[in-house]
């Protein structure tokens, strides 16, 4: 990503923009700021650059914090967004704003209802249009079409302008466009793969800011930049002092051990190409990914760039064309294609969404499946509260979840084992596990998580078995047990044998290495075969 990259008017990035003589009315735009918080490759944001004056802003919605209700049939109550994504977001914003302030243009930040806060500032600044990302997550175009409507029903209606940039492919050119992707990832994969009139669009530059407009000069000036909340403004003592929001005692302080070499998340445009220069060129990971993509332990076994994506703070297309020029560069084999080959999973998802709307996360899911005997009840809770405690006596489950509360990350391989344990052992709603990983990932995209939740527990794009034998899968993948000893300290002495399945040992045998189940570490909260 180089930084002298023309932007899209043919100016080199970070260019001064020279306006001429001032014209008797300048065009005044705004650019909202969603899930994109970036400069480079950011759509919306060269379509805004075209007016005359900008006002960049970004609003954090209350709505998206604390206590939620899910929605639909048999909605339940969990917490939207926990601290790690809440603190990478606060960081992203603020990374945003400085970039924008380098250029000589402003970052407009306010808390509230982004139906009020949107056609107030366009009220009271005279703006002509509204720029924004679109998505076609069912929540986002709710709110989407809350701004649409409040600027409609202004005197001087307002137009909102949305251009699609999180999507590695550009909806449009997709061969039958999102309605047509089938429910199956393969002939989706092929299908933009094989098809001649189908690329990935070369990536933005950063473009040439207008200035914003000058203040009103009144003790209302709507253009005071404002303050950029701390995570615990946000999450108003919710997830912030208890991550799960439930009171059971396993929050923050209690299951903090992040190993030292794990990759710390910090959120922004400039951390996210930084980590993407160094997994790729300073590193030299990319050459051994699919080798190592498996791996529970460490920094680069995986390029983990998602926080950064999903945030909007890396662009899919950018770092495709990242990896073409690695490829150009040092190597081209099967690990670098493989990267591109999740890039594709997660337009995939993106573009089911967009086909399916509501139906992605329902309980029955895409595929209506009535057959299966979830549990209820007490039963439930009790099965949900232990593996949210960490706690279900399976240390492979347990370390995911640990490690998940305490770094808001997880590898794919654990991801897919906790999720499978909880859908199909436990048989507890996956939905409610989908919304747990909500809370907890830094790298939480509705589409992605949703969709791999569903994908497991069986209702979603595959009609094949996805269930997991975790203790299987432990001993493959853990061979010696370095991952579950890290997060669970109470069997990290026993030895190899034991580590993956403590329940298998008898009293003496518990006795002499000082583990006793029931007291030092639960017995399985399912019977174990």
């Amino acid at each position: 990503m180089q930084n002298d990259r023309p932007s899209a008017n043919g100016k080199k990035d970070h260019e001064p923009r020279s306006d001429g003589e001032t014209p008797d009315r300048q065009s005044i735009a705004i650019h909202w700021f969603r899930r994109d918080l970036r400069l480079h490759d950011n759509p919306s944001l060269v379509a805004a650059a075209a007016a005359d004056r900008l006002i960049p802003i970004y609003v954090f919605d209350p709505d998206d914090y604390g206590p939620s209700e899910y929605g639909g049939r048999r909605s339940f109550r969990y917490d939207k967004t926990g601290f790690h994504r809440t603190r990478f977001r606060t960081e992203a914003v603020a990374d945003l704003r400085a970039s924008l302030r380098a250029l000589g243009s402003e970052l407009y930040v306010r808390v509230g209802d982004p139906a009020e806060v949107i056609p107030s500032f366009a009220e009271r600044t005279g703006a002509e249009v509204v720029h924004a990302g679109s998505w076609n997550v069912p929540e986002e175009r709710t709110t989407e079409a809350r701004v649409r409507g409040a600027l409609a029903d202004r005197d001087e209606p307002t137009p909102l302008k949305t251009d699609p940039g999180h999507t590695l492919y550009h909806p449009a050119d997709l061969p039958d466009g999102p309605a047509g992707v089938e429910d199956t990832y393969t002939p989706f994969r092929k299908s933009v793969e094989n098809a001649a009139d189908v690329e990935v669009r070369a990536p933005l530059g950063v473009p040439s800011l207008p200035p914003v407009p000058s203040p009103l000069g009144d003790d209302e000036d709507p253009l005071a930049p404002g303050r950029i909340p701390e995570p615990a403004d946000l999450l108003d003592g919710g997830s912030a002092g208890d991550e799960t929001g439930e009171g059971d005692g396993t929050g923050d302080g209690d299951v903090d051990r992040r190993p030292d070499d794990a990759l710390q998340y910090r959120g922004g445009e400039a951390a996210g190409i930084a980590r993407l220069r160094e997994y790729l060129w300073e590193g030299d990971h990319l050459r051994q990914y699919k080798k190592t993509r498996n791996g529970l332990v460490g920094r680069n076994y995986a390029s983990k760039l998602s926080p950064w994506l999903n945030e909007g703070c890396l662009s899919p297309r950018a770092v495709h064309d990242e990896v073409r020029t690695y490829e150009a560069v040092r190597v081209e084999n099967d690990s670098t294609y493989w990267l591109i080959f999740e890039l594709i999973w997660r337009d995939f998802f993106a573009f089911q969404v967009a086909k399916h709307g509501d139906r992605y996360f329902s309980r029955e899911g895409i595929r209506e499946r009535d057959d299966i005997e979830w549990a209820t009840g007490e039963e439930e809770e009790r099965r949900l509260r232990r593996w949210r405690q960490g706690r279900t006596g399976v240390p492979f489950v347990d370390a995911g979840i640990r490690e998940l509360r305490a770094t808001g990350y997880l590898s794919n391989r654990a991801r897919q084992n906790v999720a499978s344990f909880l859908a199909n052992d436990c048989r507890v709603d996956w939905r409610k596990g989908a919304a747990f990983f909500e809370t907890h990932l830094v790298d939480y995209d509705p589409c992605s998580n949703y969709g791999n939740w569903a994908y497991i527990a069986g209702v979603g794009n595959d009609s094949r078995d996805r269930a997991f034998d975790v203790v299987w899968q432990a001993n493959r993948y853990d061979e010696d047990g370095e991952y579950v000893r890290r997060w669970v300290p109470e069997v990290a002495d026993l030895p190899t044998a034991y580590v993956h399945e403590p329940w298998t040992m008898d009293p003496g045998t518990q006795g002499h290495h000082g583990v006793h189940l029931g007291e030092d570490y639960p017995w399985p909260v399912l019977e174990m075969k």
